[in-house]
């Protein structure tokens, strides 16, 4: 006998092609930055108007800090981010970005636009956190540190976006290139990235991205961990597990899956990992299970390596199921089938550490920071261009903050403007300061907008 297995599109394959070129399991080592990069930051941080800017980021940091609180206390749970995309959207145009608007995923967007002729970078911060609705997300202060669910993760990095708008409008700061401002849904759980996904579908002159994360600042996330998840359901007849006796079980079958998964290799370079995180199934303790379920997590720092590993568990699947019913031969109509639905999607991808997006960053954390620059990996709404070839990086939003996806998150405050004044300072440099220097970002050729 033999199982019907539902064949499942990957959505991410164009995606092998760009990642291919790129080394496998390449080390995240921190770059030299190039003279011109180092010159060009020179430049702006001896501009009086940069000096005002900084000065007016710290002085706007206690205003900030009460803004973070107040979007802290808008529930935000995964697929219903309206509430605060809106109070996101009034404040972008309250700070002068006038077409702002919520797309049609749910994105909160405004574009400050440049001199003319110049890159156009995102920047962004997600607003959705991992919590059910009807979680209390009241901010509560305590030994310096202010706690509440998702205060860190990651409503601060909305709150540093709305404070770089304000000062940059009163200060007048006229930027070269465009800065598309995003408060994006879909990065948590299983959002699927569904956000970033839809803002790079719409808006395919974007030239780079810096997204915003918990962090102080001295890190840069340049590599971007792809992953698949799956439910899979496994059907039979089920019955009486006395009387019955002789049919095949949905969870033996799950089991006999779940036993061949385990003996699935996976590279050590590029880290590639996999779990069977939950399963299911079955009415009591006495029947013959008609049905089970159980959901599976693929994760992989390169696009070829995921794939791989993903056929590699369909086909242990399928073998398990073919062994159950192999081990009962039942009649025709009786048997154990299955069906894998996707339902987690997130593309691998890279940016190169000698990109000027990363030198960029590199080169502020050296001149203003206590720590040394570190890269890192990680799952983010980077993930997105970073498949698609488009410069991306994640940076720290200030502050030191733990317990993230708990309901203990915490946020210290304690000079957390200065991760502010960083990531500011990166961004100005890449979209460059008219009268003050050039981009360093180039514009990347134009590219047709995605079939909607």
């Amino acid at each position: 006998m033999h199982a019907r297995r539902t064949v499942v599109a990957v959505s991410v394959a164009a995606a092998v092609s760009v990642f291919a070129g790129i080394a496998q399991g390449q080390t995240l080592t921190v770059p030299q930055v190039s003279p011109n990069v180092d010159s060009a930051y020179a430049r702006l941080e001896a501009a009086p108007l940069y000096q005002k800017l900084m000065a007016d980021v710290r002085a706007d940091d206690a205003r900030a800090l009460t803004e973070l609180k107040t979007m802290t206390e808008i529930p935000a749970p995964p697929f219903k981010e309206k509430a605060r995309a809106e109070y996101f959207v009034s404040r972008l145009k309250a700070l002068g970005l006038a077409d702002a608007h919520i797309d049609a995923e749910g994105n909160a967007i405004g574009i400050r636009k440049g001199t003319g002729n110049g890159p156009r970078l995102l920047i962004s911060a997600h607003l959705d956190t991992v919590f059910p609705e009807g979680t209390d997300v009241t901010v509560k202060s305590r030994d310096g540190k202010l706690y509440a669910p998702g205060i860190g993760d990651d409503t601060r990095g909305l709150a540093v976006l709305l404070s770089w708008l304000k000062v940059l409008n009163e200060n007048k700061v006229r930027t070269v290139g465009d800065l598309v401002f995003v408060g994006n849904v879909g990065e948590e759980e299983l959002g699927n990235l569904r956000g970033m996904k839809a803002v790079f579908r719409e808006h395919p002159d974007i030239d780079g991205m810096v997204g915003i994360e918990p962090g102080t600042g001295e890190r840069v996330l340049t590599q971007g961990t792809g992953s698949h998840r799956y439910e899979v359901t496994f059907k039979g007849p089920g019955g009486h597990s006395f009387g019955a006796f002789g049919l095949p079980s949905a969870i033996h079958a799950m089991g006999r899956a779940i036993g061949k998964i385990g003996d699935v290799k996976t590279p050590a370079d590029p880290k590639t990992t996999f779990t069977v995180g939950t399963v299911g199934g079955g009415t009591s303790v006495n029947a013959i299970a008609g049905d089970a379920r159980m959901a599976i997590d693929i994760r992989s720092n390169g696009t070829p390596s995921l794939l791989e590993t993903e056929k590699h568990i369909m086909d242990a699947i399928a073998a398990g199921v073919a062994d159950e019913n192999a081990r009962w031969t039942p009649a025709k109509g009786q048997e154990i089938t299955y069906q894998a639905r996707m339902i987690g999607d997130r593309p691998a991808g890279i940016t190169p550490t000698d990109s000027v997006i990363v030198q960029s960053a590199v080169r502020v954390i050296r001149a203003h920071s206590k720590e040394a620059p570190s890269l890192r990996g990680g799952s983010t709404d980077a993930n997105v261009p970073m498949a698609l070839g488009i410069p991306a990086i994640i940076i720290g939003s200030g502050g030191k903050s733990g317990g993230s996806h708990s309901r203990d998150e915490w946020f210290d405050p304690t000079n957390a403007y200065e991760g502010a004044q960083w990531g500011l300072t990166t961004v100005l440099g890449l979209v460059g300061v008219d009268g003050v220097g050039d981009p360093l970002l180039a514009k990347r050729p134009a590219r047709p907008a995605a079939t909607r």
